[in-house]
């Protein structure tokens, strides 16, 4: 993976590389531009820095017109991303992008998560896959509202605790169909709110639903 590098900023930002969308951040210090190891997010930013139009050209948006409001809410969320990716996994700096009061919500199961706990929220999916990558397939910034279609995608090599107990890993690949939608605010995430296909994601972790069970109770 490739680092683009920028000097003297105050946040980390991202840009998209190759033919799918990898994230890449410019950290808070200055990096080299052959850099290929992991980076951490600054953590203490109050400005975000400006995406720059080579930067933008390698997104998947669906408008290019967006203005600088927009484009620094774009930064924070594809910033989200970067810290939430496998080769790149850093919960606190995933929670210093939310606003103090932020919620995340996991939308098919009905779950929320705030304050420390959003830590929680990347932690599971590399516990999971961790390899895990969020390939953005289609952007649509208005305003403070970021939308992206995505697929998550990883190696199932961590345990998944099932209702019925431990599945161990069987290092199938997922490539699960995802939608998420953020909410921000003063560059700081109000609410995101995820909705990912856990049905195909658990078909391909080899996990079968048992239908006929849940007939058989009635």
């Amino acid at each position: 993976m490739k680092l683009l590098s920028r000097k003297s900023i105050t946040a980390a930002t991202a840009v998209a590389i190759l033919g799918g969308l990898s994230i890449a951040a410019v950290p808070s210090q200055a990096a080299s531009s052959t850099h290929t190891s992991t980076s951490t997010a600054a953590h203490s930013s109050t400005s975000v820095p400006d995406l720059t139009p080579r930067q933008l050209a390698k997104l998947p948006l669906t408008d290019r017109h967006l203005s600088k409001h927009e484009r620094h809410n774009l930064a924070v969320v594809l910033n989200a991303y970067y810290v939430a990716e496998g080769n790149s996994l850093d919960a606190k700096a995933f929670v210093y992008d939310f606003a103090k009061d932020g919620v995340f919500n996991d939308m098919v199961p009905g779950v929320s998560y705030s304050g420390k706990a959003l830590g929680n929220v990347p932690l599971y999916m590399a516990g999971l896959f961790p390899d895990v990558h969020r390939d953005l397939r289609r952007i649509t910034v208005n305003s403070d509202t970021v939308s992206i279609e995505l697929s998550i995608q990883g190696t199932f090599k961590g345990p998944f605790q099932s209702p019925a107990g431990t599945v161990k890993p069987n290092g199938k690949r997922v490539d699960v169909p995802t939608a998420d939608f953020w909410y921000l605010k003063n560059g700081k995430v109000e609410k995101f709110d995820c909705f990912v296909g856990y049905t195909t994601m658990y078909q391909q972790m080899g996990i079968t639903i048992d239908w006929a069970s849940a007939v058989n109770k009635h």
